[in-house]
């Protein structure tokens, strides 16, 4: 692999990422303007569910994919095609299960029934979302990136065309409808990734029924990456899952429920997509590290990879340094240029240096995946959680209101970052 391979990559996944996330700060503008405060509360209290049923559905295949291709020994067409049926039985038992448990998700675990219609929107996405990651991680593997970029600029430009025709007349209808389609967009988002990523697929290959047979042993190669990694996810996720449920629970003893909504719309509506909007920078280096890292790892040049792991630290606080000290000091200029607002200033100020730390967890994390640590990177995240959920349900009966949520953030990063640290530092002494 050419020297110069990790910068030019990572040079041109910052330009994809700075790309698309314009466009999505665009469309969260929009998006936040649309739908008000109480439409992005609600948004944000179903996001958890269905971040953690992408995780459920996708088992960690798209990292084991980027692996295993980036190792150039085992079949890539095979790898790839054979995993779609099994990803697809995956999907269509969750959907299954979520269609019959959406109406008690939505109001005895979220407390809102306005969420029921949500819910069963985010079922119909679930299977778009897998074959589009499954192949999107073939590109990753092949460092082919180009078709990474192209599909989520396009995906983005996909999603605000729609938000624009349609959000204001379904307004009109009713929040609910409004909230259920806003998640409905992500079909056409990433079936218009499928098409792209089927057009730069090369073209000199013959698909045969075959080829959509996974054997025994390249299916448990693939679930000994996979299953740690999904762990990891999972974890993380059934803590995010937790984190609505646990704050409309027990703060509902002290506050109204609108209370609850509004705030946790500011937190993740305004306050989060703010303070994390460099990851956008430290994203594309995290990706950009597997398929070198991996490359490195399995020909045992470990000062390579120290040298990758200290250049995606380094770059990752260029960005982060400057948005830290923005956040801490002037966070009211860019809440109000983006979101027109001023609501989550403190909490903003609070967060911001504790973040940088965030910053650099993601190449990290990234880092112990392709050296084949995901059971590690599990460890971290899972202690990470354990703690930020016991936090956030102690806390919360303190009457501190949100702030629980926010402390308990904070222990959750200083943790998960720290830890995945000091492993890779014993990992390649």
């Amino acid at each position: 692999m050419k020297k110069n391979n990790f910068f030019r990559i990572t040079l041109l996944l910052i330009i994809g990422g700075f790309i698309t996330k314009t466009l999505g700060m665009i469309i969260k503008i929009t998006m936040t303007r649309l739908i008000g405060s109480k439409g992005i509360g609600l948004y944000m209290l179903i996001m958890p569910t269905y971040s953690l049923l992408i995780a459920i559905t996708q088992l960690g295949f798209p990292v084991a994919i980027s692996k295993l291709v980036a190792e150039e020994k085992y079949n890539n067409k095979n790898i790839v095609l054979g995993l779609i049926p099994i990803s697809m039985i995956i999907n269509f038992i969750v959907i299954a299960v979520l269609v019959l448990t959406s109406k008690f998700i939505a109001i005895n675990l979220l407390h809102e029934k306005s969420c029921y219609l949500g819910l069963i929107a985010i079922s119909l996405v679930l299977p778009f979302v897998s074959i589009s990651s499954i192949l999107r991680a073939y590109f990753f593997g092949k460092t082919r990136m180009y078709p990474h970029v192209i599909s989520n600029v396009l995906e983005d430009v996909i999603r605000l065309i729609l938000i624009i025709l349609f959000v204001p007349r379904l307004n009109k209808i009713s929040i609910e409808y409004t909230v259920a389609f806003l998640f409905l967009i992500s079909i056409v988002s990433e079936l218009s990734s499928i098409i792209i990523f089927l057009v730069c697929s090369p073209k000199n290959i013959k698909i045969k029924k075959k080829d959509f047979k996974l054997s025994f042993n390249s299916f448990k190669k693939i679930l000994d990456i996979s299953l740690p990694t999904t762990g990891s996810r999972l974890i993380g996720n059934i803590g995010y899952f937790l984190e609505p449920i646990i704050l409309t629970f027990v703060l509902s003893k002290f506050y109204t429920n609108d209370y609850i909504i509004n705030e946790y719309g500011i937190i993740n509506g305004y306050v989060m997509p703010l303070i994390l909007l460099p990851s956008f920078f430290t994203m594309a280096i995290s990706q950009a590290l597997i398929p070198i890292v991996s490359n490195a790892y399995s020909k045992g040049n470990k000062s390579f990879i120290k040298r990758k792991i200290n250049q995606a630290i380094f770059y990752s606080l260029i960005i982060g340094v400057p948005c830290t000290i923005i956040f801490m000091f002037i966070p009211d200029i860019p809440l109000r240029l983006l979101y027109n607002t001023t609501n989550g200033i403190i909490y903003i100020k609070i967060l911001a240096p504790i973040c940088l730390l965030h910053y650099i967890q993601a190449p990290l994390t990234s880092s112990l995946q392709a050296m084949g640590k995901s059971s590690t990177a599990m460890k971290g995240t899972l202690y990470g959680m354990i703690i930020r959920t016991l936090l956030l349900f102690i806390l919360s009966y303190l009457k501190i209101g949100l702030w629980s949520l926010i402390v308990a953030l904070s222990v959750n990063i200083i943790i998960v970052t720290m830890h995945q640290l000091i492993h890779i530092k014993k990992e390649l002494n």
